[in-house]
């Protein structure tokens, strides 16, 4: 059977070095769940190195060649192999209520996406990780006062503990994309946070979305409770804010 072939409709750099899909396999520490979902697993390079680990590895993947393949090469994957759209996806049909962790090679065009779903889904998956755009990456692990701090930076923080592991070159996939790759991975928080995800999501959106305005310019749509905390924030812009700081924000919301 002829290899698979990468569709750029559907994002596809297949990488090739089997030490860092090894490494990105690792990035997981198995604690606290007995599945893992690996997204877009391809021809497979990152799945023979999950395979081989104590958890039960499952594979969501949309290509229709992928899967065939898929098929022919890990014969262990049995019915573990979904072929759909992670973003569309019902987990609680296939796991119920058991935690889950995430971990794939994410297609850029869709990878914010799939972060932002993974954070609705924060209260199954207590770990999540895998390689992004390099920039994507390093968005996600910011911390406050950087350019890439921003929404992702936010609502990560809040709900993660975010670690940017490693980088990785362009020459390591087929085709070779045209900017770095990064590896990151979130491991969630014991306690969650005392905030509507549904508000914070809003007060950071906005908040950001006109990042070069102070807060109280950018978010004067909303009506705060004065208080000296939020008195004290509103004046400054939505990147010297912590996520901590979000969260009181969020929750000083008149109702």
């Amino acid at each position: 059977m002829s290899k698979v072939r990468a569709k750029k409709h559907l994002g596809q750099h297949f990488l090739k070095d089997e030490s860092i899909a090894e490494r990105i396999a690792n990035v997981l520490s198995g604690n606290g769940y007995d599945h893992v979902l690996e997204i877009g697993p391809g021809m497979g390079v990152l799945t023979q190195f999950l395979l081989q680990k104590d958890f039960e590895t499952w594979v969501v993947e949309l290509d229709s060649e992928s899967v065939v393949w898929l098929q022919a090469h890990y014969p262990k994957l049995s019915d573990r192999i979904v072929q759909g759209d992670f973003l569309r996806h019902d987990f609680k049909a296939q796991f119920g209520d058991k935690p889950f962790a995430i971990i794939g090679n994410f297609p850029y065009n869709i990878s914010s996406q799939i972060v932002f779903k993974t954070l609705e889904l924060r209260d199954y998956i207590p770990e999540f990780g895998g390689m992004f755009q390099k920039e994507v990456a390093q968005r996600i692990a910011s911390p406050p006062g950087n350019k890439n701090y921003g929404i992702l930076s936010v609502l990560c923080q809040t709900y993660y503990d975010v670690e940017y592991c490693f980088t990785v070159d362009e020459h390591v996939f087929n085709p070779p994309p045209k900017v770095k790759s990064g590896v990151m991975v979130m491991r969630r928080k014991n306690e969650e946070p005392n905030v509507a995800f549904s508000k914070l999501k809003m007060v950071v959106k906005l908040a950001f979305n006109q990042r070069r305005k102070t807060l109280r310019n950018a978010l004067k749509s909303l009506t705060f409770e004065h208080t000296a905390e939020t008195e004290a924030m509103l004046p400054k812009r939505a990147e010297q804010l912590s996520f901590e700081e979000f969260t009181q924000l969020t929750n000083a919301l008149s109702s």
